[in-house]
């Protein structure tokens, strides 16, 4: 299928998704937004996929932040639709896709870019990346699940310096505070992600999609992380998988995983 702002790259059982606006530095506008969810939507169905890594076109940025002149002269209604129509069609849509995705943040991740590296399970660096959320200099608070995400990654008390100084922190800082799972250099950073990838789709889908509904339910307000986790590790009882991973246990052989 073809995309205007999107390049797709299939390598076997992984997808790359690369945002490729680089004379804007990938930064987010609602076609880029209704394409990313179209392309995630598919390969969340397509068995074939089992892992998606999400980069930015070039060295500079992964996404520098979303498309201002859209919505430079919203009103506070416009404003809101914004804003729940972001977090429905992706962010929200990343976080709670059934598939491992990860970030492979290759420049400036900031606004709405390190929004979207948040939605993603795994956030690798290069060491060149620079996240920040500066949306009170434009008189604006994150509005694509920001405010939430990032003080569950490295604490209220950071989160809030961060939000409210409108500081940058460097890829350095970043795996300290735990906002990225690690750094490495430029050239090493897509090899590093599909190595991580390469190792998730060797695993059982049914169980990975049971992990991330389990985890994600802990920070969900009103929901019981251990009760949900009690629940899926039930429902794990009754999949294919399971039979295929116990049964290659015992045979002392590796699993051949259907994702049934």
């Amino acid at each position: 299928m073809p995309y205007n702002n999107l390049l797709i790259e299939n390598d076997g059982a992984v997808m790359l998704i690369t945002i490729n606006r680089p004379n804007q530095l990938n930064a987010l506008n609602k076609d880029t937004i209704e394409e990313l969810n179209k392309a995630l939507s598919l390969a969340d169905v397509n068995p074939d996929v089992r892992a998606i890594i999400i980069t930015g076109s070039g060295e500079k940025a992964f996404v520098a932040g979303a498309d201002i002149k859209e919505f430079s002269s919203f009103g506070i209604e416009e404003g809101k639709q914004l804003s729940a129509q972001g977090h429905k069609l992706l962010f929200d849509f990343v976080e709670n896709m059934s598939k491992p995705v990860i970030a492979a943040v290759n420049g400036f991740a900031l606004g709405g870019g390190l929004e979207l590296a948040m939605s993603c399970h795994v956030r690798i660096a290069s060491d060149n990346a620079k996240l920040g959320l500066p949306e009170v200099t434009l008189g604006l608070i994150p509005g694509y699940g920001g405010t939430q995400r990032l003080a569950q990654l490295v604490g209220r008390g950071k989160a809030i310096e961060m939000i409210t100084t409108a500081d940058m922190m460097k890829a350095e800082d970043a795996v300290k505070w735990g906002l990225v799972n690690q750094v490495v250099t430029q050239s090493e950073l897509l090899d590093t992600c599909k190595a991580l990838a390469a190792k998730m789709v060797k695993n059982s889908p049914k169980a990975i999609a049971a992990a991330i509904r389990s985890v994600n339910a802990g920070y969900r307000a009103g929901m019981n992380g251990y009760a949900a986790e009690i629940s899926e590790f039930g429902k794990c009882f009754g999949t294919q998988d399971f039979l295929e991973g116990t049964t290659a246990f015992i045979e002392k052989r590796k699993p051949s995983f259907t994702g049934n």
